[in-house]
């Protein structure tokens, strides 16, 4: 009686998520993760070591070390479970590298949950939890300073620093920011005028979010991202942490539009649970959030 009753309650979660799945698709919204991963690519790089300095790491020989590449995942760093008949990413960490969408996006509304597990590796045994959105990525992976990703934004997801930004290899934008002063980082701020962060600014490649909005340990975190045009938020449990626009890549000191491409989920020296992965597109930036950039 007590199994029936269990495998009942089973039956009407999993209903009552297909159901809430149908209707969101109704909506707008397209799911991007299944069980077998269809609409996602895998790239993995290096098990890096805390001396790590941004070259090809080599072996016992001096000789360049090959990454695992593309859709190479010996180690099992992303393998996809169940959740009350959900789908959810696991992303073990092990390994340097990202899933990432095969499909390319541009003005959309993109929420993402994610949860942090309990391991970490070297070289972040001694440091926050990390991974990331990665965001209008375009090119091949393997062009960062870790030999891991594709050039793009990086909508942070890390322990106490939900929705800071950084710049993927040679990439920038404009962020409404506190100036920074001497070795300070720049500090979102809404009503800041909008300071330029990435490859050819003063300001370094990084920000630092407005408020920290994540969840308690063992809680999913809501991480939405919208973009349009050249324009994006960063948004943690309905809060907008960061105000960016003017979304670009620097080559041979030129400034070049960035405001599509493919979206990567990271794997960082730590494991972290994704789920709930949906995109919408948009005509135009929600009514609520164009005060931002005015």
């Amino acid at each position: 009686m007590f199994k029936t009753k269990i495998i009942t309650l089973f039956l009407l979660v999993a209903l009552c998520f297909t159901s809430c799945k149908q209707e969101q698709e109704e909506q707008g919204w397209k799911y991007l993760l299944d069980n077998n991963m269809s609409q996602w690519g895998k790239y993995l790089s290096y098990k890096h070591t805390t001396d790590y300095n941004g070259s090809i790491p080599t072996d016992s020989l001096g000789n360049a070390t090959e990454p695992l590449g593309y859709d190479n995942d010996p180690e099992g760093v992303f393998t996809v479970t169940e959740e009350n008949g959900e789908p959810v990413l696991r992303v073990s960490g092990e390994r340097y590298g990202c899933v990432f969408t095969k499909e390319e996006f541009e003005n959309y509304h993109l929420k993402v949950k994610v949860k942090w597990g309990d391991k970490k590796w070297t070289p972040r045994i001694d440091k926050l939890k990390d991974t990331g959105i990665l965001y209008h990525s375009v090119g091949e992976s393997g062009k960062d300073y870790w030999r891991a990703w594709m050039l793009s934004q990086e909508f942070q997801i890390m322990e106490g620093h939900m929705g800071d930004y950084w710049n993927i290899a040679n990439a920038a934008i404009d962020i409404r920011a506190f100036l920074p002063e001497g070795m300070m980082n720049a500090v979102a701020g809404h009503e800041q005028p909008f300071l330029p962060i990435g490859t050819g600014s003063e300001y370094g490649g990084f920000c630092l979010r407005s408020i920290d909005n994540e969840s308690k340990q063992g809680e999913w975190t809501q991480m939405e991202l919208i973009c349009f045009g050249d324009k994006s938020l960063h948004i943690v449990n309905g809060k907008v942490v960061m105000v960016l626009q003017n979304s670009r890549y620097v080559e041979d000191g030129r400034n070049y539009p960035l405001t599509k491409g493919k979206i990567q989920l990271q794997s960082e020296a730590a494991e972290a649970y994704f789920k709930d992965v949906k995109i919408k597109n948009i005509e135009a930036l929600p009514q609520e959030y164009v005060a931002y950039f005015n």
